[in-house]
């Protein structure tokens, strides 16, 4: 699977937690930054992961920040793009078995480093249930069509 990862400085420390799983599973992964503490913007983050996301580049992205709040806000801007933030394994699943979430958004004060990797370990091998939540989500996305997103 391919899969972009971002964060903002807040984030920085859980997403080489989270890198290090993903890589360690053997997944396609593209670390598109920051590598620092310094302080930067979410959304300018957030935008390039959920850009790849819409346009078929990879398949699913993680975005971590303080909450996981404002890379979700920033990353649904996208056509195609469900971002949430999660703040456990059961809250993951469900975001993939009626959600069909393709980016996951990760609160790096409010998660350890063990339950983020066990997270989205449960997020990238849950399937979308289809049925019922296939119509929710193909509402959502007719919903992007009426109000032009992007």
């Amino acid at each position: 699977m391919r899969i972009a990862v971002a964060s903002d400085h807040r984030g920085v420390a859980l997403k080489e937690a989270v890198l290090n799983v993903l890589r360690s599973k053997e997944h396609d992964v593209e670390d598109v930054g920051p590598n620092g503490s310094e302080s930067v913007d979410y959304p300018d983050f957030a935008s390039i992961v959920a850009r790849k996301v819409s346009t078929g580049q990879i398949d699913r992205g993680i975005l971590i920040c303080g909450t996981g709040i404002g890379m979700s806000i920033a990353a649904n801007k996208f056509r195609g793009v469900r971002a949430a933030p999660c703040s456990d394994e059961v809250t993951a699943e469900i975001s993939r078995r009626h959600n069909n979430l393709n980016v996951l958004c990760l609160g790096a004060e409010l998660l350890s480093a063990r339950v983020a990797e066990r997270m989205v370990e449960v997020w990238l091998t849950t399937e979308f249930e289809g049925g019922r939540h296939a119509r929710r989500v193909e509402k959502i996305g007719q919903l992007e069509t009426e109000n032009g997103v992007c």
